[in-house]
């Protein structure tokens, strides 16, 4: 990897690209820690009730921080990946949609244009919400702190989108991508303070302490290793392509693949599965505020989404198992598939083309889905589990972070590689 960004580091058009990313995330970064007008770190800390690893935790991480700090990037790019699922969801509900969507660049155009119009939409409902839920915290005239502080977040939001499309097309890898490893990246310093206040004491280093210490270590190296090796684990389908002349020449022949990856979904259902069951403490938040203590049929529902609680954790596996079939369902479709390649003249071998290729597919891919699922609720409920262990209750090992950011890395990396290769420059990954 390293010998990768050294070669291409050598090339002055890659090296351009590179620079202007690392300038974005520098600003990125930078703009993390400017203050919204009127909003205080202690008002936010005191409404959010501490960041863990449900959704305010998530969003927290996503923002590098942000959130907690209450600066302009404080929702990071959260209304952008909100808005984009909507667009993805809608895109399959309806016809007018899915015929843009198929119509090239132009299309995708339209449709990226659409994604952005709904993330300030979004940005703006969820500034809104942030304020009702901090305005008991501030001072001052009530419409004036509300008309500063959601137009300030909406434009840090919208300008972290225009960051992210400008890495996009001008630097290396995704830029909404990069812009939430740098997030989490950055979480990395207070991350490694947690673990050292909470395993070792100012008076002294036990040999437990040790030990704990060395066992995180370990698991964090084989959790990568093992995230590494799902992230790139796939299926391959043969598909034989049929010879056919056409005037003169012949076409056909060829023998290829039809890779289906293990991890499809990536990580939207573990975001949706975290934005599910953190709804009851999401409405409390907002409708009762954190000062007073829950009661009754609200203290009967919070007990039972506790995070440590054995509902949560089995309910949180299993919604993680569904949205992975669900939004796999959305992304793959076998028919069409089956149809492209009957009309190309391709088929699997032993395998009749049309509907019992479709079958054959579906079957496929639901095997593979099932042990993506599982990997994917393992990944989820495993800090969760992790917390119950003795000196390690305030340590936050995320396995939604962890994925992210091994998967960008992979991606981003690879892109360079993509790219040398078309410079005739060998990198690692061959």
């Amino acid at each position: 990897m390293l010998q990768t960004l050294k070669n291409a580091w050598k090339i002055p058009e890659l090296r351009k690209k590179m620079l202007y990313t690392l300038l974005m995330l520098v600003v990125f970064r930078l703009g993390s820690y400017i203050p919204v007008p009127g909003l205080t770190e202690e008002a936010i800390k005191g409404m959010m009730g501490g960041f863990g690893e449900g959704m305010q935790g998530l969003l927290n991480n996503f923002s590098g921080g942000a959130l907690e700090r209450g600066s302009i990037f404080a929702m990071s790019i959260s209304p952008y990946i909100n808005a984009s699922i909507i667009i993805q969801l809608l895109t399959v509900a309806i016809p007018a949609l899915e015929r843009l969507a198929k119509e090239g660049e132009e299309g995708r155009k339209k449709i990226a244009s659409y994604t952005r119009i709904g993330t300030v939409i979004l940005g703006f409902l969820q500034a809104t919400g942030l304020y009702f839920g901090l305005k008991a915290g501030m001072q001052g005239n009530a419409v004036l702190n509300y008309i500063v502080v959601t137009l300030t977040l909406t434009a840090g939001t919208a300008f972290l989108m225009w960051l992210g499309e400008q890495i996009t097309e001008k630097g290396i890898g995704n830029g909404i991508s990069l812009l939430i490893f740098a997030g989490i990246v950055s979480r990395g310093p207070a991350m490694i303070n947690s673990i050292r206040a909470s395993l070792f004491s100012a008076e002294e280093i036990s040999i437990q302490s040790i030990i704990t210490l060395v066992a995180i270590l370990v698991i964090s190296v084989v959790a990568i290793g093992f995230v590494v090796l799902m992230q790139d684990a796939e299926r391959k389908i043969p598909v034989q392509y049929a010879k056919r002349v056409v005037g003169r020449k012949m076409y056909g022949g060829q023998s290829t693949h039809i890779p289906i990856k293990l991890s499809m979904a990536g990580v939207m259902p573990i975001i949706f599965a975290i934005s599910i069951m953190s709804f009851p403490q999401t409405i409390y938040m907002f409708v009762k505020g954190t000062a007073t203590a829950p009661t009754g049929f609200w203290a009967v529902l919070l007990n039972l989404f506790d995070q440590r609680s054995a509902f949560y954790i089995i309910a949180y596996f299993l919604l993680v198992v569904f949205f992975t079939y669900f939004y796999t369902s959305i992304q793959f479709n076998p028919i069409e598939i089956a149809n492209n390649m009957k009309k190309n003249g391709g088929f699997v071998p032993g395998i009749r083309p049309g509907k019992p290729t479709s079958d054959f597919v579906s079957r496929i891919v639901s095997k593979i889905t099932l042990f993506g699922a599982l990997f994917l609720a393992v990944i989820a409920v495993f800090p969760i589990l992790l917390a119950f262990v003795p000196n390690l209750a305030g340590v936050s090992i995320g396995g939604t972070s962890l994925l992210i950011v091994v998967g960008v890395a992979l991606e981003t990396v690879k892109q360079m590689e993509s790219q040398m290769l078309m410079r005739h420059y060998k990198g690692f990954l061959e």
